[in-house]
C-alpha cells in the first residue's frame, strides 16, 4: 500500500491506495479509502495526530506549537567558580564560625558574595539581584530560598567576629599550594576609598593622601603575595597609618599561621626604616630563641628621597662602571650602607630617557622666561602690546607656579624678592639629578647575586597588577559600609576573590592558555540555563550546548562541565 495525493479544484487529497494483480495477472491499483484533506489542519493532520498519541507519542507539530522561552540564567561562571571554589577545600571555611547561633547561612553568603565579586561586582543589594539572575548549584545553600539584605550584612557580621579562626583555617587550606622550604614572600599597600562622614569608635575611614596623589577619606589595605602571585594574607589599617608601622606585624602574622623555613621578604620604598630592619633582626633572633629555624631575609627598595645619602658611593660606582669595556645597558653592583648590603641597579636607557625628558622641561621653561624677559624689556623700551602689560612680580609669579608644576623648583630657582623678574639654573642640582636617574637602591640581607636581588625586587610589579585586579575587576571601591566590621568583611570577601582570580591564571597558565581569568569568565558566562514551555503545558529545562571552546576552558581549570541535572530549576 501506499499514499496517492490526488487534487479536485484548489484542494488536495491523500488517498490509501492497494496494488494487486486482476485475473489476467496484470498489476492493477484500487483505493482502498480517502484519508482527507492534506491541508493545514485537515483531516490528514488529525488522522496523523490520532495515530501518534495511540502509540503514546507527542506529535512534533504539537510540541512545537506555542513554544514559549519562559526564562534565561546565567550558569557557566557561576558553575566554574562554584567547583574551583569546593577544589580548594573552602567549604571547610565554615568550621571557623561553628560556635556562631546565627540561623543565616554564612558558608553560602560568603560564596555568593565573592562569586559575585567576579562575576558582576555591585552592592550587597546588588548581590540580591544578580542571584535572581543566575542557576546555582543544586548544593550551592539557600535551601530556604534566596537570602534577604540583612542576612547578608548578618552574615558579614560573623565572618569579623571569627576572623582569627577565619585567617587560620584559610591560611591551613592555601598551605598546599606554597612553597614551604623557601617562600619569596612580597609585601605592599594600597589605598582604598570609602564614602560617609560620620565619626565611629574605633573607625578605619581616615582621611589620607590616597595613590592618587589627593587627600581622601580612606583605609589603607596591605597585602602578601607568592612568587607565584598567590594572595596568602592580607590586613586592613586605618587610612592614615603610616606604611612603615604594618611591616613587623605583617610578619608575625605570617610566620604565626605558615610553618615556613625561611621567608625573602621583598617591599618598596614606604617600607625602608632604620627601625624596621633593627625589628626584623630583633624578630630573627627571638625565632631562634623560641627554637623556630627560620631564615628570615628581606629585600627593600630605598625611598628616592634618601638617594642623597649615597652620592659618593653612586659616583664610584659610575666611575668604576665607565672603566669597563663591558658597556652594558643595564648593570649592578653592591656596596654596604651601616653595615648593611647595598645592591644598587642602573638602566642605562631608562637614565636616557629620564635626562632627556627633564632637560627638555627646563628647556621649555627657560624658552618660555627669555620669551617674559623679551616681552618686559621690549615694554620698558616703550613698545605697546595687546592686552595688559606684563608686570615683574606677575611675570615673577607666573613663572614660579610654571616651575612649580613642572616639579623643577628644585633645579630653576626664582627671585621672589628681587625687584625684576630672574631666574637661575642650578647646574650643581641638575647634575645630582643626573647621577640618579636611572638607579635603583635595595638593600638587603641575603647572599643572592646582585642581579638576582634585583630580578626579584621587579618582580614585585606583579602585586601592583593584583591591586588593579581588586580595584577594577573586583571593584573592592570605593566602599559605602559604615561600620568598622563591615568594611574589614567587604575587603575579606574581596581578597578572596582575588585567591580565586589568582589561582585561575595560575592553572590557565599551567595549561599554557593565553586568555586572562577574566576573558576565561566571559566565555562560560554564555552558558544559559533555558527553561521553556511547551504547547501542551510542559516546563522542560536545559543548557545551552558547550562549544568546544568553552569545553577546553574547563579543561584547563581542572573542572568538570556542568549537567542540567547539577543546577537548580528555577520557580516560576
Amino acid at each position: 500500500m501506499f499514499i496517492k495525493v490526488t487534487q479536485s479544484g484548489s484542494r488536495r487529497y491523500a488517498q490509501l491506495v492497494e496494488s494487486f494483480r486482476n485475473a489476467e495477472g496484470k498489476p492493477r491499483q484500487r483505493t482502498v479509502c480517502t484519508l482527507g484533506r492534506l491541508e493545514a489542519g485537515g483531516e490528514v493532520d488529525t488522522l496523523i495526530s490520532s495515530l501518534q498519541r495511540a502509540r503514546g507519542v507527542v506529535p512534533a507539530v504539537a510540541a512545537l506549537d506555542g513554544l514559549r522561552f519562559t526564562d534565561s540564567r546565567q550558569a557557566g561562571d557561576v558553575w566554574a567558580l562554584s567547583e574551583l571554589w569546593r577544589s580548594l577545600g573552602f567549604d571547610a571555611l565554615a568550621t571557623s564560625w561553628r560556635r556562631s547561633k546565627t540561623e543565616v547561612d554564612v558558608l553560602a553568603c560568603l560564596r555568593a558574595m565573592v562569586i559575585n565579586r567576579l562575576c558582576d561586582p555591585s552592592s550587597k543589594l546588588g548581590v540580591l539581584r544578580w542571584l535572581e539572575t543566575v542557576a546555582l548549584p543544586v548544593d550551592f545553600g539557600f535551601s530556604q530560598g534566596l537570602p534577604e539584605h540583612q542576612h547578608l550584612l548578618r552574615a558579614m557580621d560573623v565572618l569579623d567576629e571569627y576572623s582569627d579562626a577565619l585567617g587560620t583555617r584559610l591560611a591551613t587550606l592555601m598551605r598546599p599550594l606554597i612553597d614551604q622550604d623557601l617562600s619569596v614572600v612580597f609585601y605592599d599597600l594600597t589605598t582604598v576609598e570609602v564614602t560617609g562622614q560620620t565619626e565611629l569608635e574605633d573607625d578605619v575611614r581616615a582621611y589620607g593622601r590616597g595613590k592618587s596623589g589627593m587627600v581622601e577619606r580612606q583605609f589603607v589595605l596591605s597585602l602578601v603575595q607568592t612568587a607565584e602571585g598567590l594572595p596568602i594574607a592580607h590586613e586592613v589599617h586605618a587610612g592614615n597609618t603610616a606604611e612603615a608601622k604594618t611591616l613587623l606585624p605583617m610578619i608575625r602574622g605570617l610566620l604565626a599561621r605558615y610553618p615556613l623555613k625561611r621567608v625573602v621578604l621583598v617591599a618598596d620604598r614606604g617600607l625602608l626604616s632604620v627601625g624596621n630592619i633593627e625589628e626584623l633582626g630583633k624578630l630573627q633572633a627571638q625565632l631562634k630563641k623560641d627554637g623556630r629555624d627560620i631564615a628570615l631575609d628581606y629585600i627593600l627598595a630605598v625611598p628616592a628621597a634618601r638617594y642623597g645619602d649615597f652620592v659618593e658611593d653612586l659616583k664610584r660606582l659610575n666611575e668604576a662602571q665607565e672603566k669597563r669595556q663591558d658597556q652594558t645597558q643595564e648593570w649592578c653592583a653592591e656596596t654596604t650602607w651601616q653595615d648593611k648590603r647595598l645592591v644598587v641597579a642602573h638602566d642605562r636607557q631608562a637614565a636616557q630617557r629620564r635626562t632627556a625628558a627633564r632637560n627638555k622641561a627646563i628647556q621649555d621653561l627657560i624658552t618660555l622666561g627669555q620669551e617674559w624677559c623679551g616681552t618686559l624689556d621690549a615694554q620698558d623700551g616703550g613698545k605697546k602690546r595687546k592686552g595688559r602689560p606684563l608686570s615683574d612680580s606677575g611675570a615673577k609669579a607666573r613663572f614660579y607656579h610654571a616651575v612649580k608644576d613642572a616639579h623643577l623648583a628644585h633645579v630653576i630657582k626664582v627671585d621672589l624678592k628681587a625687584e625684576l623678574f630672574s631666574y637661575t639654573i642650578d647646574e650643581d642640582r641638575k647634575r645630582y639629578l643626573e647621577l640618579l636617574d636611572g638607579k635603583l637602591l635595595l638593600v638587603t640581607n641575603t647572599d643572592a647575586p646582585p642581579q638576582e636581588v634585583v630580578q626579584r625586587y621587579k618582580s614585585l610589579a606583579d602585586i601592583e597588577r593584583g591591586f588593579r585586579v581588586l580595584k577594577s575587576d573586583i571593584e573592592i571601591g570605593p566602599v559605602h559600609h559604615r561600620l568598622p566590621q563591615r568594611i574589614r568583611s567587604h575587603a575579606l570577601v574581596c581578597f578572596m576573590a582575588l585567591i580565586l582570580y589568582r589561582v585561575m591564571r595560575m592553572r590557565l597558565k599551567a595549561a599554557k592558555r593565553s586568555e586572562s581569568p577574566s576573558t576565561l569568565l566571559e566565555q562560560l558566562k554564555r552558558i544559559h540555563q533555558q527553561t521553556v514551555q511547551t504547547g501542551d503545558g510542559k516546563t522542560l529545562t536545559g543548557l545551552t550546548e558547550m562549544t568546544p571552546a568553552q569545553k577546553s576552558l574547563f579543561a584547563a581549570l581542572e573542572l568538570t562541565p556542568p549537567t542540567s541535572s547539577d543546577l537548580v530549576k528555577p520557580l516560576l
